[in-house]
C-alpha cells in the first residue's frame, strides 16, 4: 500500500489525498474541536507521532461517509464524501 488514497467521482473528477493531509484532516471533535455552550470552537492541539499517518483500514458509514483507522488507534472521524470532495478542491 502506498501512502495516497484515490477516489473517483462520479462527474469523472479524480482526488489524491495522502494520508499524512486526511489525518490532519480529521473532522472529528478530538481533533478539529466543537462548540460550547456560547458556540464558542475551542480548537485542540492533538500530537501526532509517525503511526498517526498509517491507514490500516477503512470502512464506508452509510451511504455518505467514510472512516479510517489509523496506526496509533484513531478512528472517531467520519469523512462525508461532501467534506472528501472540498478537501480535494
Amino acid at each position: 500500500m502506498g501512502n495516497q488514497l484515490a477516489l473517483a467521482w462520479s462527474d469523472g473528477e479524480e482526488n489524491y489525498y495522502t494520508f499524512e493531509a486526511l489525518r490532519r484532516a480529521c473532522p472529528c471533535a478530538n481533533c478539529q474541536g466543537e462548540p460550547d455552550a456560547l458556540g464558542r470552537v475551542v480548537r485542540p492541539n492533538p500530537t501526532l507521532g509517525p503511526k498517526a499517518f498509517d491507514l490500516i483500514s477503512w470502512e464506508t458509514v452509510g451511504g455518505y461517509a467514510l472512516q479510517f483507522r489509523w496506526g496509533d488507534g484513531h478512528s472517531t472521524g467520519l469523512y462525508s464524501y461532501q467534506y472528501l470532495r472540498n478537501l480535494g478542491d
